[in-house]
């Protein structure tokens, strides 16, 4: 901090020693001291609070900070506020128990979570996950694409000032270097979608068998056993052998590219549904001594391509598709016909994904691609025939929060009023259905226009595309786009 020079003194006095005051003279006339500071200073205290140029330091220094960086302090909502030139956007720390972010050399843009054997529930600093992903490699480099089994460890919580109590050595537990190890299966086309399913072992002493279904641009669908890659992580010196990477299985009944894939939660060994740009939907099973079996008869009935597809979390035969046709329908796979058991058209543009409540049975989410994602309850859904067509059901909440298209949305695996929802407009937001707007609430939520105040949350991300929870660290989101992977917890879920 630069300090003014002192003036010069033009006259001199005689040094006093230590403890001396200065002598009144008997005779000379009593005349008041002129203080030259008298105008600019009033009391000791003022001269104290003043600073080097007449002002508090603390006036002085916020100045030379907005100096150094012009900070807006308005409200800034990505996709709806646009960046001006040379201006970026930085997460506040404050708003995050956790945040991460990682690249890879080729985008990815589908991946899933793996479960692990580290615990349910686990609040505890530094965080591990497990995941995996395919790759999008440009088209003239399609044999550098790859399957990828990922282990992030040391995820430590934001760094910020610790209760004076805490254990010092539990903060230096925490505040550990992220590490980043993955394991590779190549492929030969650009990865679509990809989901993972865990086989239950026979044995409890060992892993349950993690296999992972990729659907690819060359309208392949590729099961893959990946367990001894998950296995070697954690015993140093595992060799992967050739025959480990392959494919327990290629399934080749599509014509066209697909999108929408999802394995069974109750079907253990393994019960697969595939939908592609055709309309077409096969189910594929696994029987016993580990023989996968397509049904060649597809389910039809999608004007458009099947954009999304999901089990039911409750019933073992039934499970949902979005298409962009705009309708979302309901499907029995005992049915003989092959035709869907209740259709709803619930948007006029592509309807891009859904998701199906795992606390309440009866809600499911959709997001369709002009924005608007919407809750609806399938009790109000009724089978229409052409006697007596169906009325169209409301649903039970919508929100056009965001402007450009739905890419993800997902249930909270815990919390049956949270939802995650990504977009094209570079935001992942968080919901909480549970808030009520009263009638004289304002609908201005913290004295922004139109934000509902079911947002909880939102959370930047370029070009994203997919978002998950992870089901064993409550709370932690992981989302994926152009610009890499995002792994963050807010300190509001």
């Amino acid at each position: 901090m630069a300090k003014r020079p002192a003036e010069d003194t033009h006259t001199e006095t005689n040094a006093l020693k230590s403890g001396e005051r200065p002598l009144h003279v008997e005779g000379e006339e009593d005349e008041e001291f002129e203080d030259e500071f008298e105008d600019e200073y009033e009391s000791e205290d003022e001269i104290l609070e003043a600073g080097v140029d007449g002002r508090p330091d603390e006036e002085r220094e916020a100045e030379e900070r907005r100096d150094a960086m012009d900070v807006d302090q308005q409200t800034f909502i990505p996709g709806r506020n646009q960046l001006e030139k040379g201006q970026t956007l930085s997460p506040d720390a404050s708003a995050y128990d956790m945040l991460h972010s990682l690249s890879t050399t080729w985008p990815c843009l589908s991946f899933d979570i793996i479960k692990d054997s580290l615990g349910d529930n686990r609040k505890s600093y530094p965080a591990t996950i497990y995941a995996v992903t395919g790759t999008q490699a440009d088209g003239r480099r399609s044999n550098d694409n790859e399957l990828m089994i990922i282990k992030m460890s040391g995820l430590s919580r934001m760094d910020r000032e610790r209760d004076e109590e805490s254990d010092d050595d539990d903060d230096d537990d925490e505040n550990t270097e992220p590490i980043l190890e993955t394991k590779s299966i190549a492929l030969s086309s650009t990865t679509n979608r990809i989901r993972v399913h865990q086989v239950p072992p026979s044995d409890s002493s060992k892993p349950p068998t993690t296999l992972t279904a990729t659907m690819t641009e060359d309208a392949s669908v590729l099961i893959h056993n990946i367990t001894p890659h998950l296995s070697s992580f954690d015993n140093p010196g595992t060799v992967i052998t050739p025959q480990q990477s392959k494919p327990v299985t290629v399934l080749r009944m599509h014509r066209t590219e697909g999108y929408a894939l999802d394995w069974s939660p109750l079907f253990p060994q393994g019960k697969l549904l595939t939908g592609d740009n055709d309309g077409k939907i096969f189910v594929t099973t696994c029987g016993d001594g580990g023989k996968w079996t397509a049904d060649t008869r597809p389910f039809t009935g999608h004007q458009g391509s099947v954009e999304d597809l999901q089990w039911s979390p409750s019933e073992r035969n039934v499970f949902a598709s979005a298409s962009s046709d705009g309708t979302v329908k309901i499907w029995d796979v005992r049915s003989k016909s092959r035709k869907p058991q209740i259709s709803v058209q619930v948007s006029t543009a592509d309807v891009n994904v859904l998701s199906w409540s795992h606390q309440n049975a009866f809600l499911l989410a959709t997001g369709a691609d002009d924005g608007q994602w919407a809750v609806w309850d399938l009790r109000q859904w009724k089978p229409s025939s052409a006697e007596a067509p169906a009325p169209t059901p409301k649903p039970v909440a919508s929100f056009n929060f965001h402007k450009e298209q739905i890419t993800s949305v997902e249930w909270h695996p815990t919390d049956d009023s949270i939802v995650a929802v990504a977009a094209g407009d570079n935001t992942l937001t968080l919901w909480d259905l549970a808030v009520e707007l009263d009638d004289e609430e304002s609908r201005d939520t913290a004295d922004v226009k139109d934000v509902p105040p079911q947002l909880l949350f939102v959370h930047y991300m370029e070009t994203v595309k997919e978002c998950h929870w992870h089901p064993q660290i409550p709370g932690v989101v992981m989302g994926t786009g152009a610009g890499g992977f995002g792994v963050f917890k807010t300190i509001s879920v």
